[in-house]
């Protein structure tokens, strides 16, 4: 009975697109209220709603969207850019070469799909235009590219992904490193093949290897940022969490005292957005831990599990039905709101199966990540169109060669899981 109330109670809410943190807060206050008011069980069960956002590696998340926010503010964005059009050059796809680099850049530091398209497609695409690239094609780049930010760590999903399942969030992120370079250099291969077939070229250099240079170095502080975030957490110097303070102290000294970019009112916009963002995670996180306690109450994961290896115990096969549902799910459920759902009832299966918990994080935020490539939800194809100034038909035909790269690399991590897990073992995680 209370499966049944559960999720039937999901589904409504679903159905009358009711936003879904406060479903899931409505058909978890349900449960309390029908079947375990004043028990002390309903207490527990309460408290977890604010227990589950009171955690350490939790708090990286408003930081990391704040560093994302002052990037973009600050003008260390822009300077990315400068250094991916002097590394790309003319060369057929080059602007478009540009845009995949910054976007892995800026995904190195702030963590979100849709921050990356908004920041760098708002200036990329107008530029790409101009060299006469079709403007839904461009917004369609941006958008796949975009896709790399929540792999290449530091990465938002990947940190509620650990914290809800108990694995190491430095471990997630020392796996989700090398898939996020190879699905770049997959889009990059891509770009190239049609941008030759299109006459689509770059911007011409200001001048040799040495004028190249020259732009690096012009751009040294913004390139420093992410040695400093990442390479503080390889290190052990500190944690995700500490990075992700250290990165917000960074972008506001370069802002304010090396480029000059920063004022009170940016650094005011910057805090209210990232504030406004945060809450919106933290009640989802708040309402789907609560979700997934009252699951395991329920002994819903086992059942699941069952059933599946009832269907199958071939590893691979578990893998090709989770991997069908998660790129289904992701479709109509954003990134986060599947990983605090889905992670405790499929982690369960996945370690049964033989597999990682970590790499199954990162086959996780992969599949999900190319959600944001197909509608309905489809987030960086909607921030793209809305840049692009385009149908949104447009957009959906051009991301498919895109989309194809990108499930392609996904198969290519399940078959081969090594392709992620060899790092993390070389640094003895």
């Amino acid at each position: 009975m209370v499966t049944t109330v559960l999720f039937a109670s999901l589904a409504i809410g679903l159905i009358f697109t009711v936003p879904i943190a406060i479903t899931l807060a409505l058909a978890s206050g349900l449960i309390f209220t029908v079947f375990y008011a004043g028990s002390p069980m309903g207490n527990l069960l309460a408290q977890s709603m604010i227990t589950t956002i009171d955690s350490f590696p939790i708090m990286a998340v408003p930081f990391f969207m704040l560093v994302g926010i002052l990037m973009e503010k600050t003008g260390i964005a822009m300077r990315l850019i400068r250094v991916g059009e002097a590394i790309a050059g003319e060369a057929p796809g080059g602007l478009g070469a540009a845009t995949i680099i910054a976007c892995m850049f800026f995904a190195a530091i702030s963590g979100s799909g849709p921050a990356v398209v908004a920041a760098i497609g708002a200036i990329m695409i107008p530029a790409m235009a101009d060299r006469g690239y079709a403007r839904d094609y461009s917004g369609s780049l941006v958008a796949a590219a975009a896709t790399i930010g929540p792999v290449i760590p530091p990465s938002i999903p990947m940190i509620i992904y650990g914290a809800t399942v108990g694995v190491s969030v430095i471990k997630l992120f020392t796996a989700g490193f090398v898939p996020g370079i190879i699905m770049g250099v997959a889009l990059l291969v891509m770009n190239y093949i049609i941008s030759k077939k299109r006459g689509y070229v770059g911007v011409p250099r200001g001048g040799g290897f040495k004028w190249v240079l020259g732009e690096l170095w012009e751009a040294k502080w913004a390139l420093i940022m992410p040695v400093i975030v990442l390479g503080g957490i390889y290190a052990g110097l500190f944690t995700p969490t500490e990075s992700a303070v250290v990165g917000v102290f960074y972008a506001l000294a370069v802002g304010q005292w090396i480029y000059k970019d920063l004022t009170w009112a940016k650094v005011k916009e910057s805090l209210v957005e990232a504030s406004l963002l945060s809450a919106i995670v933290m009640i989802l996180l708040g309402g789907a831990t609560t979700f997934g306690r009252l699951l395991t109450l329920e002994r819903i994961p086992e059942a699941l599990a069952s059933w599946m290896l009832s269907i199958t115990e071939t590893p691979l096969l578990i893998m090709l039905m989770i991997n069908v549902f998660l790129l289904f799910s992701g479709m109509f459920i954003d990134t986060i709101s599947n990983v605090v759902l889905f992670s405790p009832l499929l982690v369960p299966i996945v370690v049964a199966a033989g597999y990682d918990a970590a790499w199954f994080g990162v086959i996780m935020t992969i599949n999900l990540c190319i959600g944001f490539l197909t509608p309905p939800l489809g987030m960086n194809l909607f921030v793209a169109q809305g840049v692009a100034k385009v149908p949104f038909e447009n957009i959906v035909k051009e991301v498919m060669p895109l989309l194809l790269v990108l499930i392609a690399m996904l198969i290519a991590f399940v078959l081969f899981p090594d392709l992620i897990m060899f790092f993390p073992r070389m640094m003895g995680y």
